[in-house]
């Protein structure tokens, strides 16, 4: 058995994930507890791949699109997100495992069986806890995407809706992006 799967009395720090040897990929940090992640299913991974051409498209220079790289939130919260917008100034080069909370613009989360609770409770609640202005939730409705748009309230450092987009997606912030959702279906 790995010594990994023995959790510190005070549970896992953020900076352990960058040093707990033959971690499975794509191992969160949530609560202090590691989240193995199971393997995803292809509409997971389409829209994923519909999403990155879109926003790299999109993105101003100031800001990078990021795919499955760790975000540390507070010492005991590293999560995963599927995709974030980054400040560019933050991207340190080809080695770097992850991003501060503060460098995220945008953390978005495809919503797969074994991670819906996370993906749409815990993970939004420790997002906005952490400052991330914008978060996109998105869901599989019979294998078209629905996209739910928040942004953050900072008083209440808590997320509101902003939209909810089927077929399409068109919203002017964090910046202007254009996303035809209808393109997922047409790869699979």
């Amino acid at each position: 058995m790995p010594d990994w799967l023995i959790p510190p009395t005070e549970g896992f720090r953020a900076e352990d994930l960058d040093h707990l040897p033959d971690l499975p990929p794509h191992t969160e940090l949530i609560d202090g507890s590691l989240v193995l992640v199971s393997p995803q299913k292809v509409f997971h991974s389409i829209l994923i791949d519909v999403l990155v051409a879109a926003l790299y498209l999109a993105t101003p220079r100031e800001y990078r699109v990021r795919r499955e790289i760790s975000v540390t939130l507070a010492p005991r919260q590293r999560p995963e997100p599927d995709l974030m917008v980054v400040r560019a100034d933050a991207s340190t080069g080809k080695d770097q495992t992850g991003y501060t909370a503060d460098s995220v613009l945008l953390a978005i989360e495809v919503v797969s069986p074994e991670s819906a609770e996370r993906d749409r409770y815990r993970k939004p609640q420790i997002y906005a806890q952490a400052g991330i202005p914008h978060f996109w939730r998105i869901e599989d409705n019979d294998g078209s995407p629905v996209v739910y748009v928040h942004e953050l309230e900072p008083v209440k450092s808590c997320y509101v809706v902003t939209g909810i987009y089927h077929g399409r997606v068109r919203v002017d912030q964090p910046y202007p992006i254009d996303i035809d959702l209808d393109e997922v279906r047409h790869r699979i």
